[in-house]
């Protein structure tokens, strides 16, 4: 007895928005970053149709602290990266994804004493 797969059929015309290579790297620059800190512990990536989303958790099972995503019909308004935090405020937005991401590296920065 075989068995076939079927694959989900593709709907044409819907593309998805996802982060681009380079993108994902500066990311996950920062992503490892906060985690050698001990700030993050997991992360999610969605790509819908609008948008795509990077999610931070601090555990598996929570809610994310912080959302980045990228919605490219925003790119001509008031850019299309944001920095969402876990109450749904935003952080900062822009354009230049490296300038967005410098709000959550503030949180590397800590007082010695």
């Amino acid at each position: 007895m075989t068995f076939q797969s079927t694959p989900f059929p593709a709907q044409p015309g819907t593309a998805q928005v996802a982060f681009q290579r380079s993108e994902l790297g500066i990311i996950l620059s920062l992503y490892g970053r906060m985690v050698a800190a001990g700030e993050w512990r997991d992360y999610g990536i969605s790509c819908l149709k609008d948008v795509a989303v990077f999610s931070v958790f601090r555990r598996t099972a929570e809610h994310p602290l912080y959302r980045i995503e990228k919605r490219p019909h925003l790119r001509t308004r008031q850019g299309q990266y944001t920095v969402i935090g876990m109450d749904g405020q935003i952080l900062k937005r822009g354009s230049d994804l490296k300038t967005v991401l410098r709000v959550l590296e503030r949180k590397l920065i800590r007082p010695v004493e």
